[in-house]
């Protein structure tokens, strides 16, 4: 009996019965598990942040994230704490993974398609109105203005942007606010269409960028585009630098993994190991870090709740931002833009361009909108990054 004993203390059993709050966390990880294998929403970062939810929540693992004071040395942490607050100090709260992430983010980014249409880039600034917006109504219903900016930054689709936002402005919710971020970007074939069906016209769809184009022609074509797009990177870059310094930890990495993509064969070894090896081990040690702050008395409360609804609305506003926005140019222009192309204003790329081609095809089947859609979608990777770098300027 007394070896039985012992082996039933060895278990998480009892503690799992006498802290049922956990039972309802594992199945979050579990649906959230369901989610990315099942659905294939974000598989990518949603599998590794489920597991970890399921790793941070079975007792006496040692794999939960808990607030250690600050004096606290790496070695101490790891030794006292486990493993995942190892992880989770390092490489989370000191604010390393997400720019590695842009980097090689970067290395897979094309710029060409809104390098070929400049004048399409400005609507991926407007889709961020939905992250003030959204940072107003916060701090009126009660969020700090610290947590109101983490909270709205769910509004640029950016998941690196909003984990690197929230661990300088409001580490304490950077579990719910991570979750929130990649299930809307996951949810972006739903989001979208949603508002799209609210907020446009059949004949504001069915405008047609390629008869536009044949229409009024460009003026000014691009002799050089590879020239172009390896100064681009270093333009921007120094710019950022000089006018947004905070934003550069996250645009810079961006711009350096894009330059050494096109300079081509010469730096091909960094560009593959920046968008392959590297980017691959940030993911996963980011995604299960992220899923180790969410236990049950971290998780479970009134303010997740909000969380999750203000980021829902944060996504919505910023793609009806990007809407409006080019309804407003059509006004004055002769040569239309499909709204659509502002509703791509998010920096979830290239999903929200694929689902903004696949609606415009819908309503006429030579209607091939990606590449512009592009160019907004890409930029709003940058006007978010941007915006997240305002924010930490005012408020860091």
């Amino acid at each position: 009996m007394e070896l039985l004993r012992k082996l039933y203390e060895m278990t998480a059993i009892g503690e799992l019965i006498s802290e049922p709050v956990s039972l309802l966390m594992l199945l979050v990880g579990c649906f959230l598990l369901y989610l990315g294998i099942r659905k294939q929403y974000e598989p990518l970062l949603l599998v590794p942040i489920a597991f970890g939810i399921l790793l941070a929540n079975f007792p006496g693992g040692q794999m939960g994230v808990v607030k250690v004071p600050d004096q606290m040395q790496l070695l101490e942490i790891a030794r006292e704490h486990g493993i995942m607050n190892f992880v989770y100090y390092a490489l989370i709260k000191t604010g390393f993974l997400p720019p590695i992430i842009f980097m090689g983010v970067g290395a897979l980014t094309d710029f060409g398609p809104m390098l070929r249409n400049l004048r399409l880039a400005f609507f991926g600034a407007a889709a961020q109105i939905g992250i003030f917006t959204v940072l107003i109504s916060a701090v009126a219903i009660g969020f700090t203005m610290k947590e109101a900016a983490a909270l709205g930054i769910i509004g640029g689709a950016d998941g690196p942007t909003a984990i690197y936002t929230t661990i300088k402005l409001a580490p304490h919710l950077l579990g719910p606010i991570a979750i929130a971020a990649y299930s809307y970007m996951a949810l972006v074939p739903v989001i979208i269409p949603l508002v799209v069906r609210f907020t446009m016209t059949e004949s504001e769809l069915k405008i047609n960028m390629k008869q536009m184009d044949k229409l009024y022609p460009n003026k000014r074509p691009i002799k050089n585009l590879q020239t172009l797009k390896i100064m681009f990177p270093i333009a921007v870059g120094s710019m950022v630098a000089i006018l947004v310094p905070s934003s550069v930890p996250l645009l810079g990495l961006l711009m350096f993994g894009n330059l050494v993509k096109e300079i081509g064969v010469t730096t091909g070894r960094l560009s593959k190991a920046a968008s392959d090896t590297i980017l691959n081990t940030a993911t996963i040690f980011l995604g299960l870090a992220v899923g180790g702050t969410m236990t049950a008395y971290a998780f479970l409360n009134i303010q997740t709740i909000l969380i999750i609804v203000g980021g829902f609305v944060a996504f919505a506003i910023s793609i009806a931002g990007g809407i409006f926005a080019v309804k407003i140019y059509n006004i004055f222009a002769r040569k239309k833009i499909n709204p659509l192309i502002g509703a791509t204003g998010l920096s979830a790329v290239p999903m929200a361009s694929r689902v903004a081609n696949d609606i415009a095809l819908k309503y006429d089947p030579s209607n091939h909108l990606l590449q512009y859609a592009m160019a907004s979608n890409i930029s709003g990777v940058i006007g978010s990054a941007v915006a997240a770098g305002v924010l930490i300027s005012f408020l860091g």
